[in-house]
């Protein structure tokens, strides 16, 4: 007999345990319009409230990815490798490692997202530059993984619809706040994706989704047993979001710190987590050890190839590959900059990431509601970190915006909340590794 949707509902609001074939009912009753979004919120919240168990995880991730289509990348010669970020403020990994892992002769699909609320989407980063599409077909996404290495790409519709159908209604109920929630929406589309091989990157602190090292750890460990209980490679990075990780902040401005950082060695924090994501990725797709790679990465990174592939994936996307000569003059800038001097001297004690995100936001930058319009050419771009040692006077940044009015506001607030005293150890940014040789 069908068990009733009720008392399925009841039994998690009373601490019980659901079934794989009991959840899929769940689910597919939700999208087929047999159970109700009333019902479905209520189990939604029993879950919040109660818990879900790593089972009852690993079922869900296997439910909504099998609710649409999953990419077949058999067809790709190279090692396949996704890498995922749970977001976080100045975060333009995906513009360094999908690339650099394309130099050492991986293929990377990537499926993005785009921005919502204070951190930025690697999709509007990129439709920053003039011409670039990220709608593509399936044929073009694979076609462009075997000629360049390296693709990124809007999800399509036929990728895990039940989880936009679920996210859509944890988002209205107040139900995003659950590991096992977050865990298998999270690992459901990088299954579908297709790639042998996942690393994640998990943030932690005040500009991340995790608001600690225990809970991004937790929720860390929770993708790296899906990845694995699925038959692929995982690893998991924890790492610090308490405040900006790259210098620039913004969509062209992000794009142009990704450029300027590959036409040089390797340096500073972006470059570090960058660094550290590739090496988890190589050396899970070879059975290494993440220390095996690293000088392979430095070296495609500091003679100029990652850089090549990158300017090959843009073009190839229909962007304009002069960005990678010459970003500051072929991106998109606001035509009003204000330079924030800083009051007094001392040491950079804080620069919080959540703070300075929602200050873009306001500029243009971002959105509030993904149906919202962000302006590519406005943003902020840091001039100091935690732990610098500054003079009065000193530029703790620049904001470009559209008016003056909008860039005095903006220079103000910066000026607010960057806090300058006395000595300070800044936190490491990487916090943890998981899964993995």
């Amino acid at each position: 007999m069908r068990p009733r949707p009720a008392a399925l509902i009841a039994r998690k609001r009373d601490g019980g345990a659901l079934t794989d074939d009991e959840l899929g009912l769940l689910v597919g009753g939700y999208l087929d319009g047999s159970v109700s979004e009333g019902q479905m919120a209520a189990l939604l919240m029993a879950g919040v409230l109660n818990g879900f168990t790593r089972a009852e995880a690993l079922a869900l991730t296997r439910i909504l990815t099998a609710s649409g289509q999953v990419l077949d990348l058999s067809g790709l010669a190279g090692p396949t490798i996704d890498k995922h970020s749970t977001g976080g403020v100045g975060d333009g990994t995906t513009l360094l490692v999908a690339p650099l892992l394309a130099a050492c002769g991986a293929q990377v699909v990537k499926l993005s997202g785009r921005g919502l609320g204070h951190s930025g989407g690697t999709l509007d980063k990129l439709e920053a530059i003039p011409g670039l599409r990220v709608g593509l077909a399936e044929e073009e996404i694979l076609d462009i993984a075997a000629d360049v290495g390296c693709v990124v790409a809007a999800q399509t519709d036929r990728l895990v619809p039940a989880d936009r159908a679920l996210y859509a209604l944890r988002d209205v109920t107040a139900t995003v706040e659950s590991v096992a929630l977050i865990a298998s929406s999270v690992m459901s589309k990088k299954l579908a994706a297709g790639a042998s091989t996942i690393v994640l990157d998990v943030k932690a602190g005040d500009g991340a989704f995790m608001p600690d090292d225990a809970a991004a750890t937790e929720l860390a460990e929770l993708c790296v047993a899906i990845g694995e209980g699925a038959g692929r490679r995982t690893s998991a990075l924890v790492t610090g979001m308490d405040e900006p990780l790259g210098r620039g902040i913004g969509n062209a401005l992000e794009v142009v710190e990704a450029v300027e950082l590959l036409s040089a060695p390797p340096r500073g924090r972006l470059a570090e987590v960058a660094l550290a994501l590739a090496a988890e990725g190589l050396a899970g797709a070879r059975g290494l050890a993440p220390a095996e790679v690293e000088a392979e990465l430095r070296e495609a990174w500091g003679r100029g190839a990652a850089l090549e592939r990158l300017a090959a994936m843009i073009a190839a996307q229909g962007g304009d590959p002069a960005v990678c000569d010459d970003p500051r003059g072929v991106l998109p800038a606001a035509p009003v900059r204000a330079t924030v001097p800083a009051a007094e001297g001392g040491v950079v004690r804080r620069v919080p990431a959540r703070a300075v995100g929602e200050l873009t936001v306001a500029l243009g930058a971002g959105r509030a509601r993904k149906d919202d319009a962000v302006d590519p050419a406005v943003g902020v771009w840091l001039g100091v970190e935690v732990g610098d040692e500054i003079a009065a006077g000193d530029p703790l940044g620049e904001v470009l915006a559209r008016t003056g009015a909008q860039a005095e506001e903006a220079a103000a607030r910066l000026a607010a909340l960057v806090e300058v005293g006395g000595p300070v150890s800044p936190a490491p940014t990487l916090r943890a590794r998981l899964g993995g040789a």
